[in-house]
């Protein structure tokens, strides 16, 4: 009974309150940490990608390598996933010169050709089945993608005239629509977690950008260095502190019955 329950667990953490928590704290990481890297560093957006896409390769192999659910493996990975977003939107929306409605416009194209990718090769895109090396590598392909897409709306948002702020409490409220509508509505609930996943990125996003930007351009102009450790030190507090455990396989439902 105890192998096939283990065998029925994916290798993703289950989707509690806790895992937006410490989701929300990561994509603002990867904001600062991202910027810390390209900006305050002065490396660049394409070294910064470099760097953070390495790391992220690496990570990505441990995981589909690792043959359980490890949390600080998971939350480490989505970590390098989210500051490789913000370098990767920042340098299609400015070093390639698209502008942040192009950059969106072409982020928004890839992350649905991955998804449909997904779900023609394999039936469905549910995080539920995230527990076998092709499945994975799907999934950190859109989270990876989500992430820099997020990255470059959060950007957008911010630039036309909402300002980080504004950008931060609009994601806010369309992110409590969702919940409520995952509670009150029969609404694919896939659809509703990637729509989630998705939007609390630009979310990451402008609640960095106020953090560390100037004051002149609407920010709080915080050290992104400290922001960032503050960040990584409050979400590994809240790995040890939150209760993490594996998400169902659908196999599982069906080893009840």
């Amino acid at each position: 009974m105890n192998t096939s329950i283990e065998d029925a667990a994916t290798k993703v953490p289950a989707v509690t309150l806790g895992f937006w928590v410490i989701k929300i704290a990561a994509t603002t990481l990867g904001e600062t940490g991202g910027d810390t890297v390209s900006m305050t560093m002065d490396l660049g957006y394409l070294t910064g990608t470099a760097i953070f896409l390495s790391a992220l390769v690496v990570l990505v192999t441990l995981q589909v390598i690792a043959k359980k659910f490890h949390p600080l493996l998971y939350w480490f990975t989505i970590i390098a996933s989210t500051t490789a977003g913000t370098t990767m939107a920042d340098y299609t929306t400015r070093s390639m010169g698209v502008g942040y409605p192009g950059g969106s416009i072409i982020l928004f194209i890839a992350l649905m050709a991955i998804l449909a990718a997904w779900h023609f090769t394999l039936g469905s895109v549910s995080v539920a089945t995230v527990s076998t090396p092709k499945v994975e590598a799907f999934y950190w392909a859109t989270i990876t993608m989500s992430q820099t897409l997020g990255t470059a709306l959060g950007d957008w948002t911010a630039d036309s005239g909402l300002g980080y702020d504004g950008g931060a409490l609009l994601f806010g409220a369309i992110l409590a629509l969702i919940a409520a509508a995952y509670y009150r509505t029969k609404i694919s609930h896939v659809l509703l977690f990637w729509a989630a996943f998705i939007l609390t990125r630009p979310l990451g996003a402008t609640v960095g950008d106020y953090l560390d930007k100037p004051i002149d351009e609407g920010g709080l102009a915080l050290s992104r260095p400290l922001a960032t450790a503050v960040l990584g030190a409050f979400i590994i507090a809240c790995i040890f502190l939150i209760p993490q455990r594996a998400g169902a396989h659908p196999r599982m439902a069906n080893n009840a019955r």
